[in-house]
């Protein structure tokens, strides 16, 4: 079995600062064991606005963003799913929210572009997203292979969309990483149902590390990190504040309920 972590904590505009705070939080779960982290949506920066994450968009490895994921992943000796990165996309006035995967090597071993953008209005709350402004939307679903088993990719929004998922199912999936910054509002009325759904009907392990608390922007996002296992069972949480969240990923396990419970082998619809 290996450990597996989530890191929790509420971004502000300062990159610096944010890469301080994760380079603690990331020290904390190999303390704990963890021999993959992942990491939450934006976790580099939550800006004062959408345009911020543009000014400072980097290319993979040439930036400060991505070279700390390499030099973490490579000084700790740990696999690292990096939240989201804000690469340079073909429009100057866009970014590719891009989720990195970093071997102990230091390498980048895998790259999903989100596919899914956030382009809603949440009247109760009287808030606005638009996404699609800032961000060009990716095309392609990404599985990858670890030692922990297959690695699924997705992104916040993503949760929605149950296709995507099964895409990355009939691809191999058997662990999925899921950064997120759901808002509060959100966050309140369908992340932990929409987290543990998507373990149940793919019969896999769902790391869900989210952005938690108050952000100097005025945004409140809903935080509850998660770690949930192919039955639905969340096996580590931490419903607020900046910190870690930790389990064992027992992939013989996973294989076993998958053997016993052959749900995914009796699908009918394409």
């Amino acid at each position: 079995m290996n450990k597996v972590a989530a890191i929790q904590m509420a971004s502000g505009p300062n990159v610096e600062a944010n890469l301080f705070e994760v380079d603690r939080l990331i020290a904390q779960a190999v303390e704990a064991g963890a021999e993959l982290v992942v990491l939450p949506e934006n976790f580099y920066q939550m800006g004062m606005n959408e345009a911020d994450k543009v000014k400072v968009k980097e290319r993979l490895g040439e930036g400060p963003v991505t070279r700390f994921l390499a030099e973490k992943a490579k000084q700790k000796g740990i696999w690292i799913v990096g939240g989201t990165a804000p690469l340079e996309s073909s429009d100057p006035k866009r970014i590719r929210s891009a989720c990195l995967v970093f071997n102990p090597q230091g390498k980048c071993v895998a790259r999903y572009d989100k596919v899914h953008l956030f382009d809603v209005s949440l009247v109760d709350a009287n808030e606005r997203y638009n996404e699609s402004s800032t961000i060009e939307a990716g095309e392609e679903t990404v599985v990858v292979d670890t030692p922990f088993g297959k690695l699924g990719l997705a992104i916040c929004y993503d949760l929605r969309f149950p296709e995507l998922f099964r895409q990355l199912l009939s691809k191999g999936a058997e662990v999925i990483a899921v950064p997120s910054a759901f808002t509060a509002i959100t966050g309140r009325a369908h992340w932990e149902t929409l987290v543990r759904a998507r373990a149940i009907e793919n019969l896999s392990y769902v790391v869900a590390a989210a952005q938690g608390g108050y952000h100097v922007n005025g945004r409140e996002t809903h935080g509850d990190s998660m770690i949930v296992d192919p039955w639905g069972n969340i096996l580590d949480r931490l419903p607020r504040g900046s910190g870690v969240v930790i389990a064992e990923i027992d992939r013989e396990r996973l294989l076993n309920t998958r053997r016993n419970f052959p749900a995914v082998d009796h699908r009918k619809l394409a």
